[in-house]
């Protein structure tokens, strides 16, 4: 497959889509976007082509949920429409227990984007307008010290994505709220 297919946003959303029929985890795929395209502006990076693989790191984590399966899956799939090995690699290096290491900058970004998102995503919806406008580095960092709250979001791997982005975590925060900002109405927050 030539690059311009892993950067076409419509090929890779339809993939998405195939795979993934439940409303949150597309949010969750768009939010992953954001950010890592953000991020990519940021470092002058490929945005389309990070940004897709923030938009298919998890596409089939809906038909194959377990360690076994999820994302070893999706990088097979990926493989046979002739997606490239850092494309794919980018995508099998998020989950920690592939132990593929997190050695470029697109690894370290999405294994950083990939929580934080999700857990931005839950501070919002318990504000009482659910609205991301409301949301500041400060409240995120209070309920992260809730362990009963969101509890299925790993503050380790949210801490140790910034840490590894080499970005403090108050900074990190902040611009992953400001680039879920810009597609706020999309994430329904």
């Amino acid at each position: 497959m030539d690059i311009d297919r892993m950067r076409d946003r419509e090929y890779c959303l339809s993939i998405l889509k195939e795979y993934t029929k439940s409303e949150n985890l597309l949010k969750h795929a768009y939010a992953v976007e954001a950010c890592v395209r953000a991020y990519a502006e940021k470092f002058g990076e490929d945005v389309e082509y990070w940004g897709n693989v923030g938009l298919l790191h998890d596409f089939d984590y809906e038909k194959y949920p377990t360690a076994e399966e999820h994302p070893y899956k999706g990088y097979e799939i990926l493989k046979e429409k002739g997606f490239d090995k850092e494309f794919r690699d980018a995508i099998l290096s998020h989950a920690s227990h592939t132990g593929l290491p997190r050695d470029t900058l697109l690894k370290k970004t999405l294994f950083a984007c990939d929580e934080l998102s999700g857990f931005i995503t839950a501070v919002t919806l318990v504000r009482p307008n659910k609205d991301l406008n409301e949301v500041k580095v400060k409240s995120v960092k209070k309920k992260m010290k809730d362990k009963a709250f969101a509890r299925a979001v790993s503050r380790e791997d949210i801490i140790k994505g910034a840490e590894e982005l080499g970005v403090p975590l108050e900074e990190h925060i902040e611009f992953c709220i400001e680039a879920m900002k810009k597609i706020k109405e999309v994430l329904g927050l």
